[in-house]
Order: C-alpha cells, then sequence, then structure tokens
C-alpha cells in the first residue's frame, strides 16, 4: 500500500511521514523543493498547481491524504487558489488515475465559514470533496500543538515572558496533539462504512474543550511559568493584528482574518462529529503533550 500526501513537509505532514515510517506505510510525498532522502518516501517535486505532478503523485497509490492548504495569506484570493483550487486540483488528480480513497484535512474553522477568508475557503473546498464521487473522509482538527509547529509557539514565547494576551474569558475552543492526528490519518486510509462520506471532528478527549485562560495556564505550567493572562475583545484582537502585520509584515501570525475567528466563543468540537472509538481514541494528554512540546522547543532552540 503507498499512500499519497500533500502539504507533507509541513508540521501536521512530517507528523505523518513519521508515523508511516514507523507502521513500515510507504509514502508518495510532494514537495516544492528538493528534500534529503528518506526511507519510505518517494517525494515528487511541485505543488497545488502543478497538474502534471499531481497526477504523478497519486498515480497507483492506495489512497490520497490531502494536508495541503494556506493558512496565512494577504487576502481571499490567497486562500481561494491554496484551499479551494489546490483541492480541486487534487481531486481531478486522484479521478484522473482512479484513486478511489481520499482523506482530506480541514479545519474547525469550517464550520463558521463567515467569520474568516480563511474559514469560507475550507467550507468551499469541503463542498468540492463531498461533490467529487470519491469514497471521502473529511478531517476538521481543532487547534494542533506539538513538535515542529510554528503557529502556538508565540503562546510558548509569550508564556515565558509572563504574559498572555488571550481572546475573551467566555469562549472556549478544542486542541489535539500532532501525533494523535496522525494516527487518526491512517487508521482512516482503508475507509470503510463508518467512515466513509463522513466528516469528523477530533480533540484530546476533554469534555467542552478548554478555556482560552485554562489553556493559557497550561501553557505556562509546561514552560514552568505562572503567567498573566490578559482577554482582550475582538476590537482589542484586530488592533493587535494591525501591529503584529506592521511589525513582522507577511510573517505576522495575528491577522485581522484570524482575528475574526479567534474572537468566536465556540471552537469546541461536537460530540456527534468525533470519529467511531473503536477506530481512534486520543492518547496524549494535553497538558503533558504541552510539556514534551515545550522541551522539543527548547532542546531545539525553538524557545
Amino acid at each position: 500500500m503507498t499512500i499519497a500526501v500533500t502539504g507533507a513537509t509541513g508540521f501536521v505532514g512530517q507528523g505523518l511521514l513519521d508515523l508511516a515510517g514507523r507502521e513500515g506505510v510507504p509514502v508518495r510525498a510532494l514537495t516544492r523543493r528538493d528534500q534529503p532522502p528518506r526511507d519510505g518516501v518517494e517525494w515528487v517535486r511541485g505543488d497545488l498547481e502543478a497538474k502534471a505532478a499531481l497526477r504523478q503523485l497519486v498515480r497507483g497509490a492506495e489512497a490520497v491524504i490531502h494536508i495541503a492548504g494556506v493558512v496565512n495569506a494577504p487576502d481571499a484570493a490567497g486562500f481561494e487558489a491554496g484551499n479551494v483550487t489546490g483541492t480541486l486540483n487534487v481531486i481531478e488528480a486522484a479521478k484522473a488515475e482512479g484513486v478511489p480513497r481520499f482523506v482530506h484535512v480541514s479545519s474547525l474553522s469550517a464550520r463558521e465559514p463567515e467569520l474568516s477568508a480563511y474559514g469560507a475557503s475550507k467550507a468551499r473546498a469541503e463542498k468540492l470533496v463531498r461533490a467529487s464521487g470519491l469514497d471521502w473522509t473529511t478531517v476538521r482538527p481543532p487547534g494542533i500543538y506539538g513538535p515542529r509547529d510554528t503557529e502556538i509557539l508565540d503562546m510558548f514565547r509569550m508564556a515565558r515572558w509572563g504574559l498572555m494576551p488571550m481572546p475573551a474569558r467566555d469562549g472556549r475552543a478544542s486542541y489535539i496533539h500532532v501525533d494523535d492526528l496522525c494516527r487518526l490519518l491512517l487508521a482512516l486510509v482503508p475507509g470503510g462504512e463508518a467512515v466513509t462520506h463522513m466528516t469528523f471532528e477530533p480533540d484530546d478527549g476533554r469534555a467542552n474543550g478548554w478555556s482560552h485562560y485554562e489553556f493559557a495556564r497550561a501553557i505556562g505550567w509546561a514552560m514552568g511559568r505562572r503567567p498573566w493572562v490578559v482577554h482582550l475583545s475582538r476590537a482589542s484582537l484586530e488592533r493587535a493584528a494591525r501591529a503584529d502585520g506592521f511589525v513582522r509584515r507577511a510573517k505576522a501570525k495575528l491577522t485581522l482574518d484570524r482575528a475574526g475567528y479567534m474572537s468566536h466563543p465556540d471552537w469546541v468540537v461536537s460530540k456527534g462529529a468525533l470519529p467511531p472509538p473503536d477506530l481512534w481514541q486520543p492518547r496524549i494528554p494535553t497538558r503533558e503533550g504541552l510539556k514534551a512540546t515545550a522541551q522539543w522547543y527548547r532542546e531545539n532552540r525553538w524557545l
């Protein structure tokens, strides 16, 4: 069995390659630039716009795991190109090469597409997958954390400084460790009646998720600190986003688009959308996972 993977050089993709290597699952992986040799991985040079490369990627594969996407863009057109058109190109390659199984990594933000251009693009990509005629399963992860992650890294840095700005106090969100998410993606590859044409929202198993205050304090604990947690309104988040954009330009992590969905009070996974428990259950408690992530950041000099 060979699995074709997009987004293999990213945070989740690297975790999936690690797991596939441990499980002895051969992977054909898309990459924009040359990569060092890796046991069990065949690299295919290209991106989501390169239709010939996409057909080469999926040719003869048992399934496609589509992880690649755009999480940060200067405008809606950037999200449309990366998340909508890119997904359509992968679908068309899979259909042209006769690959029936398609595991699509979306986002919990697709549940509220009116809040952000990112979420809207993910929702449109989901519609394309549902209409594809493929044997599809969509996974909407909540907040993902773990080694190699650059998105939540700033929260660890702020905890080290002792001050953590967070969204409004009444908001709640779910989280999942990257290793648990990758186990689910591989578990979904064989398909079957229980998972075909289904959309799942996995998490760490914590009922009703985490309040923003609880999660900030958990990161502080992982860093050996007790940070002061400051809750920001949407207007304050937008001001902070403008400041981040002014200072870090294209590298800014807090954008106006993100401020839109961060201020939404409910990013807890839906109970009815959890994966079948006999197929997958989370193994990594978030407090322990955060502590191990902080250690990885330190060992690799990211902090």
